[in-house]
């Protein structure tokens, strides 16, 4: 079983952690497993993420860095090719950074701490306040009203009343029929 799959293994390994030459290699090494196996087209799909994973680790190691630097460490020909790229994942949402293209360089933005701020203090609250709006709906839902039970008694034996009320009107009415 692990040799079938020794080639997706390394594909996911180098997916994982976005070395575009590392995935080429493999894809190289193993395209005849991989056209055996359908799955060709996949696997060439595939290459935008191993950019786009390697992109974001950049991303996470360096505030600037020039896009030569990030062209060669993701293994792209051309700068050009590099500023495209990164235009494109700061459009997605896939890193927060700012492009420079006089300077030719691609910025981190500043990761401002979500816990000095209210917004995590805020949405706790209103998680607290739904859960216990929901337990007193729950036990509001639960309450019986006081004597319901004796009212529900009393309607029983009011039912019951009538029956024999009717069952008498019924038994008199039979007897004039008789006479």
């Amino acid at each position: 079983m692990r040799e079938p799959l020794a080639p997706y293994f390394e594909l996911t390994t180098a997916v994982r952690s976005g070395d575009l030459a590392t995935f080429r290699a493999a894809t190289d090494k193993y395209a005849a497993a991989f056209k055996a196996d359908r799955t060709i087209n996949l696997i060439t799909r595939l290459q935008y993420n191993v950019i786009r994973t390697g992109l974001r680790r950049i991303n996470l190691a360096y505030s600037r860095i020039s896009l030569q630097d990030v062209a060669e460490k993701l293994c792209l020909p051309s700068a050009d090719d590099a500023e495209y790229i990164c235009a494109k994942a700061i459009r997605d949402g896939g890193i927060d950074a700012v492009l420079d293209h006089e300077g030719g360089f691609l910025a981190t933005r500043e990761l401002t701490d979500l816990y000095s701020t209210s917004e995590p203090q805020g949405a706790f609250h209103a998680r607290i306040a739904f859960c216990l709006n929901l337990h007193n709906e729950a036990v509001k839902a639960m309450r019986f009203e006081p004597d319901a039970h004796k009212r529900a008694l009393a309607a029983a034996d009011g039912h019951k009343e009538q029956k024999t009320a009717e069952e008498i009107a019924k038994a008199i009415e039979e007897e004039e029929d008789e006479f």
